[in-house]
C-alpha cells in the first residue's frame, strides 16, 4: 500500500491505472479505523480493481463545542490496518491540502432539506461538512464506486441524493453495520465509553429491536413508541438526543401505511454520542 499526502501525486498514479483500464472504489474516512472501516475496504476490493481509502479529519462537519481537537488520530495504526486488509492506496491530507484557501472560503455543497432533519437539526452544519468533503474527496479521486456504513443511515441517504442531484458517475454503496459481541454498532467514538459506560452502551440496539418488535406486532402510535425507547434509554443513563420511525425512502415520519420504515436514533452516553438504526419491513 502506498500512503500519499498531496491530491497532484494521487491522481498520477490513479491516472496510470485508469489507462490500464482498472476500476476504483472509494474508501472515505476519519480514521482511528475498526472492523466496520476495514469491512468497507472489504467491500470496495469485491467491486473494484483499485481501493483508495482516505483519512481526513474534518473540520467542516465538526460543530463549535464538538470533539474535532481530541478526535483521536492513530495513522500508524490505521496504515497497519489499512495494509493488512490490501488497500492499495491511502490518501492522508493535510488541511491545507483539501482547503488551500482556508475553511472560510471554501465552496460549500449542501443537500438542503435531508440535511435538516435528525442529526442534522442537532448538528447544525454537520452534514453540510460532510457534503462539501466527500464531494471534494469525489473530485479528486474520481471513483468509480464509493463505500459508506449504514450506521450513519441520514448521511448515506443524502450523499446518495447529492450524487443524483449532481449528475455525479458514481455508484453509492451501503454496507450493513459492523457490531461487537453485545450487538453494539463500531463506531471510532466508543472509544470515549469508560468500561462501566461500554457495559451500558449496547442498550441503544436492543431498545432498537423491542421497538421492531412491538410494530411487528401491530403498534403503530410511531410517536409514543419512540418516545417509550427515549425513555428506556434514559432510565439506564444515556442522555437521549432523538428517537424516530420514518420512511426509509425520505426519512419523514412514518405513519400506518407504511411498509418501508428505519428506526433512528441518537443518545449520548458520557462523552459519547452514539447513533445506531435498524430497518424494518411491514
Amino acid at each position: 500500500m502506498q500512503t500519499i499526502h498531496s491530491i497532484q501525486a494521487l491522481r498520477e498514479q490513479l491516472n496510470a491505472a485508469r489507462r490500464a483500464g482498472k476500476t476504483i472504489g472509494l474508501v472515505p474516512t476519519m480514521g482511528n479505523l475498526h472492523a466496520g472501516h476495514i469491512e468497507l475496504v472489504n467491500q470496495a476490493r469485491l467491486h473494484a480493481d483499485i481501493t483508495v481509502a482516505t483519512i481526513f479529519v474534518n473540520p467542516l462537519q465538526f460543530g463549535p463545542n464538538e470533539d474535532l481537537d481530541s478526535y483521536p488520530r492513530t495513522l500508524e495504526a490505521d496504515q497497519a490496518k489499512l495494509a493488512a486488509a490490501g488497500c492499495d492506496y491511502l490518501f492522508a491530507p493535510s488541511e491545507a491540502e483539501i482547503y488551500p484557501n482556508g475553511r472560510e472560503n471554501q465552496t460549500i455543497v449542501e443537500v438542503t432539506d435531508l440535511s435538516e432533519m435528525h442529526c442534522g437539526s442537532t448538528r447544525p452544519g454537520h452534514f453540510r461538512g460532510v457534503t462539501t468533503v466527500v464531494s471534494k474527496l469525489f473530485g479528486i479521486v474520481q471513483p468509480d464506486s464509493a463505500f459508506f456504513g449504514c450506521k450513519d443511515y441520514q448521511q448515506l441517504l443524502i450523499i446518495r441524493r447529492m450524487v443524483a442531484d449532481l449528475c455525479m458517475p458514481i455508484d453509492i454503496h451501503g454496507v450493513d453495520i459492523v457490531r461487537n459481541n453485545e450487538a453494539l454498532a463500531l463506531s471510532s467514538r466508543n472509544g470515549y465509553l469508560s468500561p462501566a459506560e461500554l457495559a451500558v452502551a449496547p442498550t441503544l440496539n436492543r431498545v432498537l429491536r423491542e421497538t421492531a418488535q412491538a410494530i411487528q406486532a401491530g403498534q403503530r402510535d410511531y410517536t409514543q413508541l419512540a418516545a417509550q425507547a427515549l425513555q428506556k434509554l434514559e432510565e439506564v443513563g444515556f442522555k437521549g438526543d432523538f428517537m424516530r420511525i420514518v420512511r426509509r425512502s425520505d426519512l419523514q415520519p412514518a405513519n400506518a401505511t407504511d411498509t418501508q420504515l428505519v428506526i433512528l436514533s441518537a443518545a449520548y452516553l458520557g462523552a459519547a454520542r452514539l447513533i445506531d438504526n435498524l430497518e424494518l419491513d411491514l
